[in-house]
This record gives structure tokens, C-alpha cells and sequence, in this order.
């Protein structure tokens, strides 16, 4: 009656093992560390950097305790790990000299950051302590203002544009079309020219409102976004900021960044880990803008480029092997018309390639820039750090419709992915600047964690004590069944490397009430069969399967609230929630079937079983 079948128990030892597993790495905590990534698209990170960074400090006679090359994505970085602070300060001063030999232009950046101790052979069966929190690890906090204004403005220019392509499709003549703060304005030498553009621009910007002027022989239109376009334009902008800043953060290696709007123009960054809050402003400085230019390869522009001079409507930027090259300073499309960009291979040439996607304006205004341009260089500049570099520089072979470009020339398979991964994630839509910087340290860090583990660990003790004194060997059932809760959850959240918080050690406590709650449930249970006079084996039994209707409407009633919360919640609400659920599950797994195996294998190969050691049973009153 109370005997499992063998598959049971191995089952219930295989979920004990995996959860001791799986737990165990968050035993050893975090040691020091630094980590090294590029400062530039152009400088690679790889297995070659690693050994040229424990051969700097080796000659400085530094020891790093474990040292490691890991890829996130296409991106690399190198971690490094120290037996002390002192040390890792010095290694990172030692590895910055070293590397990056022109402080102005640094090449690669060199942070401090933490890194599990957990032993390697435990790292190879794939167990991973929880990522922590910015409460618990410590880090660093930013709130960014975004310029929202910016944002227009860069709209502005680039319809601009659009409203040039379109009056030249028409075959309608102006005299010039040109952002005007914040509007456009296109100038005419007559009223009916102006009229017809009028028409004309409607038609094809239907989201700007347009009116007219004059100015003694000068008729004017102005075109202004409407209100909804403009909220459109800066939540977009938001948006795409947002994704940026993940996209960028997670490429370096930071594990769990926090990145969230606050407000109407706001963004919150958390860095958990990141000690260095100097690294962890140039990590958000690395944001990317992309822009489009056509190249000026004319007599002139070259004689010009070769005596040192820059003609006025021109500018001058570098490529990527550092040759000079004048661009045009007009804009002809910015990151903000880029929906996609991926890496791939000249179906005739098989040479590497990087293949864009733009937006249905995008791709109007690129067609008929490739249309007018044919046989000239279009120069894609990508902006970091204030910086503009020349990623690529194509001749136009011919008209390109439909949105989809192809980008080719001398560069590897790796040089293509890269590029793909930086025109995707780099694209600002809004510049940004710090108004709020916060540092939360490792030893604070630590005590939080050292608060939360004493809390969960008396309450713990408390419930343990109590449970053995008023069920007896039966509480001790409980009390096992109440760890095997906890070992599970732990290692439940380590597989899943979910973020732990400090409300998620709250709900790591709350967790152990409500498994508590089905064992008492199921003792009251089994002693109530006992009042009735049933046998010992017969209660047991019983008190299990009758326990179990009740045990799982009150979790479900509670999963489901939890549900909600990980739903509609955000932040801190969000973390409780999701180790609220996953502890229901793990305490109906322990209770239930974690306790009833040790209750089987101790009292089940008892036949002749006359009493059980549940504490006081009390009877009915006779009378």
C-alpha cells in the first residue's frame, strides 16, 4: 500500500542529485575580475588576445587564478579572474598600459567585473550560478536623458530629402528644399510652382502639415510633422534606443543588464557587476550612428584631398585602412531607415557580403540616389565615440529598387558579420547624455545577501524546530521534504539563469510557508484517519491522496496571482514573481512526492505497523 516502485525513487534520488548540482555553484560566490573587449568594430577578440594578455602578466608577474576566452554572439571578450581586489586593480592598470598604447584612441577596453568561483569541473557539466541582481552583486545605476528634440531633427533632415526626391519626381521646379529648425522648407520662384508642390507633398508625406508664405519674390512652404507623427517619431526613437543599449551591453558580456524607459523620455541602465564606472560609461558611449553619404571622387576633391584641404560642402573621413576620402556633407540616409542587416555571399562571386534591408522611405529615396549616381562611391560612415570611420565605400554599378542592398568589397566572412552586427545594433534614433549615475558595491552587495540568507535561514530553523516537535518523525519528513524544496528551486533558477533580487529572496522565503502548509495539511490529514481508527499504513495512505485535492487547489490559486504578477509586473514585482512560481512548483513536487518516498521507504516495508510517530493524537470526545 505505501511502497513506490523502484522508477519512483530513482526519479526522486535523480531530482535530489541534479538539485545538489546545480546548487552548488552558487556556494562559491564571485571572485574579482577583469574583462577585456574592443574598443573598436575594428579590433578582434580572440583566443590570441587572451594569450597576449597572460603574457603581460606574466612579465609583471601577475597570476590570474583562471583566465577564459567566451563569444556572446559574433563578439568576444577575455576574463581574466584575481584572488583579490588589490590584485585585479593592478592587473587592470598593467593590461590598459599595455594594450592600449595610445590612451587618446584606445583600442580596447579594459573593465573591472566579477566572475563565479565556482571550480571548472562544475563550469563543464554546464551548472551556472544565478545571475544576481544590481542589490545583491552590486554595480552600477545610470538614468539617461534622451534628446527627444535630437530626434526631430534627424527626422527633419532626412524628410528633407524625401520631399527633394519627390518634387523631382513629379518634374516640379524649386529653388531649394532645407530643413528650417524644426520644419522644412522648400523656396519658389512663383505661386503656381508653389501650389503645385503643395499638392504634390501632401499626397506623398500625408504625416506633415503644410503651409504657405511669401517673401517679396520668394514663395514659401513649410512642412511641419502633426502632433500624432511627432509622438510616433520620439516613441520610436525611445524604442530603438532601448534596443540599441541592450544590443550593445550584451555583446560585451554583461550578464543580466537592467534597460527600461522611465517616463516620457528616460532611460534606466543597471550594469550588475561593473565596478568601473568610468568602463561602464564608455561601454553605453560606444553606441553607434549610421549614416549615408556620397563620395566625391572629382578632379578637384582629389587635388584638394592630396594638398591637405577640405572644399566647403565637403568633409573629410578616414576608412578602415586609414585612407582619406572627402564625403559630401549632405546626409542621404541615416540608421534610422535600416531595418535589417545581415551577413552573406555574392551568389556569382561567393565573395562575403553584407546584405541591408531599409524601410519602404529608405528604400524610395535609396533607388533614386543609385538612379542619378551610377559609377560613383556611396560611403556608409558609421559614428562611435564622436568618431566617424568609413565601414565601406561601393561603387554604384547600377539603379537599386525594392530596399534590399548588397554591400561587398574586400573583407573577410568575420569582417562581414561584424559589420552586420554593428549597422544592426548601432543605430541611435535620439542622442543621450547622463543626468544620474549611481555605484552599488560589492561589500554592500554582500551584506544584503548576507541579510537575506540569515532571514531565509532562521525562518527556516523556526519552521524546522517547530514541525519536529509537534510531528515527530513525521516533521522530520517534513523538514527534509521543506530542503529538498529549497534545493530544487535553487537549481531550477540556476538552469534557467534567472536574476535573483532581493524580493526574490522574499519570495524564496514566502515559498518555504507554503510548503510547510501541504506537509501540515497531510500530517493533520493522516492523524485525523488515525482518530477513525484506521490502521497506521491504511492513514498514511489516506491522509496523501485525501491531502492532495486541497494541497493543489490552494497552490493553484496562489500560481495563479504569481502568473499575473510575471504578466503585467516589471522590475523587482517581475523577479518575485517568477521565483514565487517556480516555488510553487518545486513545493508541490517536494511535499508531495518527496515526502511520501521517505515515508514509504521508512514505514511501507512495515507490515505489521501498530503505531507511527506523528505526535499527539488527540480523540474524540465519547461522552
Amino acid at each position: 500500500m505505501n511502497r513506490y516502485p523502484l522508477w519512483k525513487y530513482l526519479i526522486v534520488l535523480a531530482a535530489v542529485l541534479i538539485g545538489v548540482l546545480y546548487t552548488l555553484p552558487n556556494l562559491y560566490g564571485e571572485s574579482p575580475a577583469v574583462q577585456i573587449a574592443g574598443a573598436k568594430t575594428s579590433v578582434k577578440i580572440d583566443q590570441n588576445t587572451l594569450e597576449k594578455a597572460d603574457q603581460i602578466l606574466k612579465q609583471a608577474d601577475i597570476q590570474p587564478t583562471a583566465s577564459s576566452f567566451e563569444m556572446n554572439g559574433p563578439v568576444g571578450s577575455v576574463r581574466l579572474r584575481f584572488d583579490s581586489t588589490d590584485t585585479q586593480l593592478k592587473a587592470k592598470d598593467t593590461l590598459e598600459k599595455a594594450l592600449n598604447t595610445d590612451p587618446q584612441n584606445p583600442d580596447y577596453t579594459v573593465a573591472l567585473n566579477l566572475m563565479s568561483a565556482s571550480p571548472n569541473w562544475l563550469t563543464s557539466l554546464g551548472a551556472h550560478p544565478m545571475y544576481l541582481g544590481l542589490d545583491l552583486r552590486g554595480g552600477v545605476h545610470f538614468l539617461l536623458q534622451v534628446d527627444l528634440q535630437g530626434a526631430l531633427t534627424s527626422r527633419y533632415d532626412s524628410m528633407a530629402g524625401e520631399a527633394r526626391t519627390t518634387l523631382r519626381d513629379a518634374k516640379l521646379k524649386f529653388e531649394d528644399v532645407e530643413r528650417n529648425q524644426q520644419s522644412v522648407r522648400a523656396t519658389f520662384a512663383s505661386q503656381d510652382e508653389r501650389d503645385a508642390a503643395a499638392d504634390a507633398l501632401r499626397r506623398s508625406i500625408p504625416e506633415m502639415v503644410f503651409t504657405t508664405s511669401q517673401s517679396g519674390n520668394t514663395w514659401m512652404l513649410d512642412g511641419t510633422l502633426s502632433a500624432a507623427s511627432i509622438t510616433q517619431v520620439q516613441n520610436n526613437a525611445l524604442k530603438q534606443n532601448i534596443q540599441t543599449l541592450h544590443n550593445r551591453i550584451n555583446e560585451l558580456g554583461v550578464a543580466e543588464p537592467v534597460i527600461q524607459q522611465q517616463g516620457g523620455d528616460r532611460i534606466v541602465v543597471q550594469l550588475p557587476g561593473v565596478q568601473d564606472v568610468a568602463k561602464a560609461k564608455e561601454i553605453l558611449g560606444r553606441t553607434a550612428t549610421l549614416e549615408i553619404h556620397m563620395v566625391d571622387d572629382s578632379p578637384a576633391a582629389t587635388a584638394a584631398l592630396q594638398s591637405g584641404r577640405v572644399p566647403f560642402g565637403l568633409v573629410r573621413y578616414t576608412d578602415r585602412d586609414g585612407r582619406p576620402l572627402l564625403l559630401r556633407r549632405q546626409v542621404i540616409l541615416t540608421g534610422e531607415n535600416l531595418q535589417d542587416a545581415q551577413p552573406g555571399r555574392d551568389q556569382q562571386t561567393q565573395e562575403p557580403t553584407v546584405n541591408l534591408t531599409l524601410d519602404s522611405k529608405g528604400a524610395r529615396i535609396f533607388r533614386d540616389v543609385t538612379r542619378d549616381n551610377i559609377g560613383k562611391r556611396m560611403a556608409i560612415v558609421l559614428f562611435e565615440n564622436g568618431k566617424g570611420e568609413v565601414v565601406t565605400a561601393p561603387v554604384i554599378r547600377s539603379e537599386i529598387p525594392g530596399g534590399q542592398v548588397q554591400i561587398s568589397g574586400s573583407m573577410t566572412a568575420q569582417e562581414a558579420a561584424d559589420v552586420s552586427l554593428l549597422l544592426r545594433a548601432g543605430s541611435l534614433a535620439a542622442p543621450m547624455h547622463i543626468i544620474e549615475e549611481r555605484t552599488i558595491g560589492p561589500s554592500l552587495g554582500a551584506a544584503n545577501i548576507k541579510q537575506g540568507f540569515d532571514s531565509t535561514l532562521y525562518g527556516f530553523t523556526a519552521i524546522a524546530i517547530f514541525i519536529i516537535l509537534y510531528y515527530h518523525l513525521f516533521g522530520l519528513f517534513s523538514t527534509l521534504g521543506l530542503s529538498f524544496n529549497v534545493l530544487l528551486l535553487l537549481a531550477v533558477l540556476s538552469m534557467l539563469q534567472a536574476t535573483l533580487t532581493l524580493p526574490g529572496i522574499a519570495a524564496i522565503a514566502l515559498t518555504l510557508g507554503m510548503a510547510i502548509d501541504a506537509n501540515v495539511l497531510i500530517n493533520e490529514r493522516i492523524r485525523e484517519e488515525l482518530r477513525l481508527g484506521l490502521p497506521p499504513q491504511q492513514a498514511i495512505h489516506l491522509g496523501f491522496d485525501r491531502a492532495w485535492a486541497t494541497i493543489f487547489d490552494s497552490n493553484l490559486t496562489s500560481l495563479i496571482v504569481g502568473v499575473a504578477l510575471l504578466t503585467f509586473g516589471t522590475g523587482p514585482v517581475r523577479g518575485f514573481a517568477v521565483v514565487h512560481c517556480i516555488g510553487i512548483l518545486t513545493s508541490m513536487f517536494s511535499s508531495v512526492v518527496g515526502v511520501r518516498a521517505l515515508a514509504n521507504l521508512y514505514y511501507g516495508r512495515k507490515r505489521k505497523l501498530k503505531s507511527v510517530s506523528i505526535g499527539q493524537i488527540w480523540k474524540p470526545n465519547q461522552d
